[in-house]
């Protein structure tokens, strides 16, 4: 049940054994043991991390994150809504291009990949389009490791009484929030992220009275986020269609183990120690990360790939996969990087152990 190697990867990441073990038996998705013991549970609990505010209620989603915000999308908003997002990376641009692909209007406030939103050009935007009716924003771009303003833009859009998508995908369960207080309508995140579960199934934690406006707007019939909820409410944990059920009970024993972690906040100092560590023995062995550190998440972090003529990064991964350790190619259009992330079952020595790995694979030092 060993894992071969570390995924230090946005995810899917490493999970603990005894979630992998979890899914070594078999559920039926009709029986009160699976759907009131399992689902709901998982359900309450999950409202209960996302805010202490009253109103919220959340939902889960057959398929990748990416298949949750679709569906957040395609049903949130109605014919004639408008949605500004925020593309600093690839997943705000995945925002829009789902927005395309529904036939939403969309406009596109575009920083760049390192830099966070202009706030003033924002609040410009919201008070020059008064057909704009959503916002959305990814909290963590996972494109660069960025964080962005999530609090600052949320309180901006309901100054303009708009409706808050929050893409949470690679920060929920790892930074602590409250999107109550916040203002944020809908946030999704998925099952293989900071809870440190599995892939296999998404989530969204939505208002209620903005969920339940959602009947009969959806654009798709697998992807209708009111009727799953509606499901669910009714059948007590029943899901429309086949559910995920191993993926489910992994789910429920990561979200146990965040709860004897200490929860949200002791998950967060031990990313941010993995994090502030990993800089710190990157930058000894002469790698710069790709943005300034006031803009760096606990997450994720993009370095520069070093410059030397013989410096491949096929090379350089296979090195390091030999050593136990997998990271991530970059994903930044106007920069070669290669990203490494802390999310997931890795600790302060698991760094530790990385940076001495990555000083022996640097085999273009050799050859210099």
């Amino acid at each position: 049940m060993r894992n071969e190697y570390l995924l230090l990867t946005p995810g899917p990441l490493s999970t603990t054994e005894t979630v992998r073990s979890a899914m070594l038996k078999d559920w039926c998705t009709w029986d009160d043991d699976y759907n009131k013991e399992v689902v709901e549970v998982i359900r309450r609990k999950l409202t209960a991390l996302a805010t202490q505010q009253p109103g919220y209620t959340s939902v889960l989603m057959q398929g990748s994150g990416t298949a949750s915000v679709e569906a957040t999308i395609g049903s949130a908003m109605k014919t004639g809504d408008k949605l500004l997002v925020v593309d600093n990376g690839a997943y705000g641009a995945r925002i829009a291009q789902i927005a395309e692909y529904l036939n939403i209007d969309c406009h596109v406030v575009s920083p760049g990949e390192t830099a966070q939103p202009d706030l003033k050009e924002m609040e410009q935007v919201l008070t020059k389009d008064s057909a704009i009716t959503h916002v959305a924003i990814v909290h963590c771009e996972t494109t660069t490791g960025m964080l962005n303003p999530i609090q600052s833009i949320a309180s901006i859009a309901k100054q303009h009484d708009k409706v808050v998508i929050l893409d949470a995908m690679s920060s929920f369960g790892g930074i602590p929030m409250d999107i109550g207080e916040m203002g944020v309508d809908f946030m999704i995140s998925s099952a293989n992220k900071c809870i440190q579960g599995v892939p296999g199934f998404g989530f969204v934690i939505a208002k209620q009275s903005e969920l339940e406006q959602c009947k009969g707007r959806a654009r798709s019939l697998s992807l209708d986020l009111y009727e799953q909820w509606h499901c669910m409410e009714v059948n007590h944990g029943k899901w429309r269609f086949t559910s995920p059920t191993h993926t489910v009970r992994a789910f429920y024993q990561a979200l146990e183990e965040l709860e004897q972690e200490g929860g949200i906040a002791a998950r967060h100092d031990r990313y941010a120690t993995n994090q502030t560590a990993l800089v710190a023995g990157m930058k000894k062995l002469g790698f710069t990360p790709l943005l300034d550190e006031s803009l760096h998440s606990p997450i994720i972090t993009s370095f520069y790939s070093p410059t030397h003529s013989d410096y491949q990064f096929k090379t350089f991964y296979m090195r390091l996969k030999e050593q136990g350790f997998v990271i991530y190619p970059g994903k930044v259009s106007n920069a070669d990087c290669f990203r490494i992330g802390n999310i997931g079952d890795v600790h302060p020595d698991d760094i530790e152990r990385l940076i001495n790995a990555i000083e022996k694979s640097m085999y273009w030092e050799l050859s210099a």
